[in-house]
């Protein structure tokens, strides 16, 4: 089983992405953070005679690296109560490529498990990234992509994240499922 971290925080070494190295510890995997690509914004045309135009950016070698993976664990702070931009964009082109003749996308896509993890402060984030969490899992029903579980972690400055024991004994989990790929 290939992993992929898809890092969506503007900022490295954020809680977000602490937690997701803790459940990544030791574990071989593909690490991306997506404000290092170049991202563009979508300019819908899906209802117009030519369709969608190529567009000159990192995207698409971004998701054919991302379609090499069996696994991906999505990792956002809770910006405003949603997603970060960078992965807001990264789900948003996906209308761009599910009518690219070149991709057969929703069928990879039903192929993947996916895990989310994200990052807030308050209020409480237990309770305010459930709606993310809604999000994520209406994106992945709509691709037909299996949604197998979400961490939600309590911190706002880098490093904060570890006083919540909670997530942490979570993350130990899932390292230990990930580890179990590894044999």
């Amino acid at each position: 089983m290939k992993i992929m971290l898809l890092l969506g925080s503007s900022r490295k070494k954020g809680n977000s992405e602490q937690l997701a190295q803790d459940v990544l510890k030791d574990v071989p995997h593909t690490e991306v953070f997506l404000h290092d690509k170049t991202m563009n914004p979508i300019i819908d045309k899906r209802h117009t005679a030519g369709g969608f135009t190529r567009v000159d950016d990192d995207y698409e070698e971004l998701l054919q690296q991302f379609l090499a993976h069996d696994i991906v664990i999505f990792a956002t702070p809770l910006y405003w109560f949603g997603m970060s931009g960078q992965m807001k964009t990264f789900f948003d082109r996906w209308s761009q490529y599910l009518r690219d003749e070149r991709f057969d996308l929703k069928a990879k896509l039903a192929e993947k498990k996916a895990y989310v993890i994200i990052t807030g402060n308050k209020p409480d984030p237990k309770v305010s990234a459930l709606p993310l969490i809604m999000q994520f899992n209406a994106i992945f029903q709509y691709v037909d992509m299996s949604f197998d579980d979400y961490l939600i972690g309590t911190g706002n400055k880098p490093g904060e994240v570890f006083t919540d024991s909670e997530a942490f004994q979570k993350a130990r989990l899932w390292n230990e499922r990930f580890l179990a790929f590894k044999q």
